[in-house]
């Protein structure tokens, strides 16, 4: 079985989008308001636009943690 990069699959629009999409579905099959079923999808995108800044800065943040560490080994 192939190992899965959940960073990637977490900070995918494509994702998120699809989850959206199923949740307002859900909502307005079940007589929800179409109003509130927009809002639901406004907060999950808005979530999801929260969840990829933090995993993409942590990515960065370790990258260049990675390489501060390489410039203190000559003692400059």
């Amino acid at each position: 079985m192939k190992n899965i990069n959940w960073t990637k699959k977490l900070t995918s629009r494509k994702l998120w989008t699809a989850v959206a999409s199923f949740v307002s579905m859900m909502i307005v099959a079940n007589g929800g308001a179409e109003n509130t079923a927009t809002q639901v999808a406004a907060i999950i995108m808005a979530g999801a636009t929260v969840i990829g800044y933090i995993i993409g800065e942590g990515l960065a943040d370790a990258a260049n943690a990675g390489e501060s560490g390489d410039e203190s080994e000559d003692g400059q």
